[in-house]
């Protein structure tokens, strides 16, 4: 392990990969070797198209948008031309004294996206802000059904919702959760474990199953099983809802749900009465090759529709700092009830009123010129086909890392769906030890990538648990060539290969 930190902490000396016919066209800012210093980050001249640029050193190549925000790549005008002609017309309006057509433009398409499942849009900043008003949200709904008794969430161990106090609370991550620990309300936000089959599948099973189908029925008996036994902990009274991500990103790498998970836990929450949550911050808005990620392209395949669901990221690719709380058919129902009843006791300029919304509000909430650049981003994906792209290049990318990375002997696992794949690195591939976090394996390949390979991927660690488990996530542009995903999955193994070199 020693020889393994040491070839780890020295700067990669490789030749760059092979010129494609882009970087040819640009091949003055090749000619230098990276200057980037070792104890800081590259200063950020431009970005265009698939590449970021920094004022010294050759290109970066763009494999992971940032945190999965880039989903168009950089430099588009038609998108900041949409931004700019909105911005001429008025760049500010308050939610609560105007309505504006780029947020009713936008409401109405997303409503529109959905198949009528959601039937109202709350736009916002960020992913953390979509969880908080979710999470409130679900409060006041049912306050509204007359049961305040249901206080309580169910969330899952190593998973991610954001950085308030209170979807840092509804988090399991345990790294990011640590340091605040004492400030999160520990009495009404309660974790199950993960569904992480590479990690949990065989672990659990005292006599392995004969073949793969009875160990995926198991497995998924096994979820729902530790489900059912959270609500009977609480009291189903008590739950008001479960909050989960259809493929878990940063916490874990890009892992989808098993078959009939995502069924398993809506049939168990109607059971109860509780309300489903989606986070779709990261893997949703296209980046699994479908708009929405409950709304799946496989055959046979049941769709889950939640009853809220928080969207981000590639809303607005990076654009503008945009995200959504998107409110199902049967909260809403219940929302307008209360508006009524409202206004039959105080009169249309009452506390409820034909403005009447939940208890929540922020500066820039519904704001303009966000809702303008979410809708052109949103219609050029529509326009282009690029969800079928998506899958297309995202059936590529699987199975050429799988090729290249598949058997080397420190990686555990290559998993994901469309654009969003994780790498999981492991100290034994048998035992699927992880390696210890003081090592920091993830970010290392992070840095060798981008130093010695000029790609930029994204790293993270706790995926085995206990902030134990380092992974990369591969997640382009959805307008990403099958030429670029070869070049993208050299680099990247590439990078691999330098940093276990010593092991």
């Amino acid at each position: 392990m020693g020889q393994f930190l040491s070839s780890c902490s020295k700067p990669a000396r490789r030749i760059l990969p092979h010129k494609t016919e882009g970087d040819i066209a640009d091949s003055s800012s090749d000619l230098a070797q990276p200057q980037t210093p070792l104890d800081g980050l590259p200063v950020l001249k431009k970005a265009k198209g698939h590449y970021w640029y920094p004022s010294d050193g050759p290109r970066i190549l763009d494999a992971c948008g940032g945190a999965g925000v880039a989903c168009l790549g950089h430099g588009r005008r038609d998108i900041t031309k949409a931004i700019t002609t909105q911005m001429e017309a008025y760049a500010y309006a308050s939610y609560a004294h105007f309505k504006t057509a780029p947020v009713d433009e936008l409401s109405d398409w997303l409503i529109k996206s959905t198949g009528g499942k959601m039937q109202k849009v709350y736009l916002m900043c960020s992913g953390s802000e979509a969880i908080e008003a979710a999470l409130k949200l679900t409060i006041e709904y049912f306050l509204w059904k007359g049961q305040p008794a249901r206080t309580n969430f169910i969330s899952r161990h190593d998973s991610y919702h954001g950085t308030t106090l209170g979807s840092l609370s509804v988090s399991g991550h345990f790294a990011r959760r640590e340091p605040f620990r004492p400030f999160l309300n520990q009495a009404h936000f309660h974790h199950i474990p993960a569904c992480n089959p590479y990690r949990q599948q065989q672990q659990n099973h005292h006599h392995p199953p004969t073949n793969a189908d009875a160990a995926a029925k198991e497995y998924l008996a096994l979820k729902t099983a530790e489900l059912e036994a959270a609500f009977a902990r609480l009291g189903p009274h008590t739950v008001a809802a479960v909050v989960l991500e259809p493929l878990v990103g940063a916490a874990l790498g890009c892992v989808p749900a098993v078959p009939g998970y995502l069924a398993a836990v809506k049939a168990i929450c109607a059971r109860h009465g509780a309300l489903l949550i989606f986070d779709e911050v990261m893997c949703g808005m296209g980046r699994t090759g479908s708009l929405h990620a409950w709304q799946s392209e496989e055959e046979d395949a049941v769709v889950v529709a939640p009853d809220l669901q928080a969207v981000a990221k590639g809303f607005a690719g990076g654009y503008q700092p945009a995200s959504a709380l998107l409110v199902g058919e049967k909260v809403v129902r219940v929302m307008e009830e209360e508006r009524k009843k409202r206004e039959e006791e105080e009169g249309p300029w009452g506390g409820g009123g034909k403005g009447f919304t939940f208890t929540h509000g922020h500066t820039y909430q519904n704001h303009p010129v966000v809702a303008a650049a979410a809708l052109a981003v949103q219609r050029a994906v529509e326009r282009e086909g690029l969800l079928g792209n998506v899958r297309v290049q995202g059936q590529l990318l699987g199975r050429l890392l799988k090729e290249r990375l598949g058997a080397h002997p420190h990686v555990g696992d290559v998993r994901g769906k469309g654009l969003f794949w994780g790498v999981e690195f492991v100290k034994d591939k048998v035992t699927k030890e992880p390696f210890e976090p003081g090592l920091g394996v993830a970010e290392r390949v992070q840095k060798v990538a981008v130093r010695g390979f000029r790609v930029l991927v994204y790293h993270g660690q706790g995926c085995a648990g206990g902030g134990r488990g380092d992974h990369i996530m591969i997640m382009p542009a959805y307008t990403i060539s099958g030429r670029l995903v070869a070049e993208i999955v050299d680099r990247v193994a590439g990078a691999v290969e330098e940093v276990f070199r010593g092991l």
